[in-house]
């Protein structure tokens, strides 16, 4: 089954976070079977931020605020969720 329905989600909801506070990110699959991996990236970038279906960013600095992505794979094929857009207040 292909990948399909990747999400991403932000708490605090909305990706709207106070700065020196935590922000965590989560991908998460609708469909799709086998082992997945999962890659972040912000800013169009493409370096990876982290792997695994969560990013905690501890303490948000200014510099933090950006368009962040996941992107799912099950080593056939490459799924990304929408683009979430990261402000930091």
């Amino acid at each position: 089954i292909p990948l399909s329905g990747v999400s991403l989600s932000a708490q605090p909801p909305g990706g709207q976070v106070a700065l020196g506070d935590r922000l965590v990110l989560s991908c998460a699959v609708a469909t799709g079977t086998g082992p997945l991996s999962f890659s972040w990236h912000r800013g169009g970038l493409a370096v990876s931020l982290g792997t695994g279906p969560r990013l905690e960013l501890r303490h948000v600095g200014d510099a933090d605020s950006d368009h962040y992505q996941c992107r799912a794979s099950d080593g056939d094929s490459v799924a990304e969720s929408p683009v979430l857009n990261v402000t930091v207040l």
